[in-house]
């Protein structure tokens, strides 16, 4: 497409439209340290030979594994992927495939969403679970906007342990609106404070994370009780699914709405995207959920089929009857996420969980008898939060020479918790890759 820029009688009739005086007025809320000023100031252009050079230089300044050891997980995690599952995805009639409208022409792609959202309600333990959202953090954000719909009240209560990207999205979400987020402090063994919630009248949902930012496991029985004595929803986020091949899975903790990342199933990390949005709820408050749920059906000659059963957006209905405007969400993602989850099996999953929590669970071990203080005693899945010595930047860095990541630093998130840094340890990392870890930290 030929590109044609705006005329000065088309600026001038779209800005009378915005009822804007100028440009500058009409982008006024954009800062202005991000605003583009002056030329671009582009190099010279390159061959096609001189760009891979170039582009094989910019790839040798990445921190990536195996090379690099890196320990922190903080909501994108590293995973083995079985090799199945890449062949599967890159077959060209998945990889090729757009939004089933037509049925009858898609009939491969709907009953490969049907068996995503089958894995994924029995993952979750909840009765239905929808074709996918865009990433975690949307998924939340979808998700309370999902209880205010079904509670008509307009206070949120969300834990300051749900990872700190994921509350930004939420707060982005909620800023054009009349709802209004409370967070609710964290205690001393790294669990929310859910007392704070007891002076906090017409909530529409209590949100927290399990295991949450810091890897603590929250006891979401007890979230959903006090949940419940409030008349609000309960609604839980994840960042690592696969802790539920361990733990009880949030249905059968009495959770309204299971929300979270679903990266660590069968999807690379890739610098933090493309990912995929899982979500799933009671069945009594399917018809708010957002995205698209695909249903099994029966054709007029009574043969099995899938369709769209429900597609809440705005698109499909009305506008003031849409649920979200989510589009053609994560699909190969989503189609990742079921190749993964059929290609472990529920026995793999479990038996890869306790291999994360076993790895985990050593490198904890070992950084306490080198003398390091783990601030926090709840339980934890697969990373934890290490208090390092003054200066530990310095080590740091030097690590980092050495091709070893040692964990992220909590500071820029939670300022009163300068030194201490947030430590992943999954199936990927050996035995000695962690008394190497711990040899270079001592030093």
């Amino acid at each position: 497409m030929r590109y044609l820029p705006h005329t000065d009688e088309n600026i001038a009739s779209m800005l009378k439209v915005a009822k804007a005086e100028s440009l500058e007025e009409l982008f006024s809320t954009i800062p202005e340290e991000c605003r583009l000023t002056g030329n671009h100031n582009l190099p010279e252009p390159l061959t096609e030979w001189e760009l891979n050079d170039h582009i094989d230089a910019l790839a040798k300044n990445m921190a990536v594994p195996p090379e690099y050891k890196i320990f922190i997980g903080a909501g994108s995690y590293e995973h083995y992927i079985p090799s199945s599952a890449s062949y599967l995805l890159s077959r060209s009639e998945f990889v090729t495939s757009y939004t089933p409208y037509q049925p009858e022409m898609s009939q491969g792609t709907l009953q490969a969403i049907f068996e995503y959202q089958t894995l994924t309600s029995r993952l979750l333990g909840m009765e239905v679970a929808n074709a996918s959202l865009y990433d975690g953090a949307s998924a939340l954000a979808e998700a309370i906007l999902m209880a205010t719909r079904i509670t008509r009240k307009n206070k949120i209560a969300v834990s300051s342990l749900i990872h700190p990207m994921y509350r930004r999205v939420v707060e982005t979400y909620l800023k054009p609106t009349d709802f209004e987020m409370i967070e609710l402090p964290y205690l001393e063994n790294g669990r929310t404070d859910l007392t704070a919630l007891d002076g906090i009248q017409d909530l529409a949902a209590v949100a927290v994370q399990s295991p949450n930012f810091f890897g603590c496991i929250e006891d979401l029985k007890t979230v959903g009780e006090k949940a419940q004595g409030k008349k609000a929803l309960c609604i839980t986020s994840f960042t690592e699914p696969l802790a539920y091949g361990l733990l009880k899975n949030p249905g059968s903790l009495g959770v309204d709405i299971a929300c979270g990342e679903g990266q660590s199933m069968g999807i690379p990390q890739s610098f933090g995207g493309p990912v995929l949005g899982m979500f799933a709820a009671k069945m009594k408050y399917v018809r708010n959920m957002p995205g698209r749920l695909v249903g099994e059906t029966k054709d007029q000659d009574g043969k099995r089929g899938f369709v769209l059963t429900l597609s809440t957006r705005e698109q499909h209905i009305r506008r003031e009857k849409a649920t979200s405007n989510i589009c053609t969400n994560s699909g190969l993602c989503a189609l990742a996420s079921a190749i993964y989850m059929a290609s472990v099996g529920g026995t793999g999953i479990r038996e890869l969980a306790l291999l994360n929590h076993d790895k985990a669970a050593y490198l904890k071990s070992e950084l306490e008898k080198a003398g390091f203080t783990v601030p926090f005693s709840s339980p934890f899945f697969n990373e934890f939060v290490v208090k390092f010595p003054d200066g530990f930047e310095t080590t740091y860095q030097r690590l980092i020479e050495n091709k070893i990541v040692a964990g992220l630093s909590l500071a820029p998130f939670y300022p009163e918790l300068s030194g201490h840094y947030l430590m992943c340890s999954t199936e990927t990392k050996s035995k000695e890759d962690i008394d190497i870890l711990i040899r270079e930290v001592k030093s």
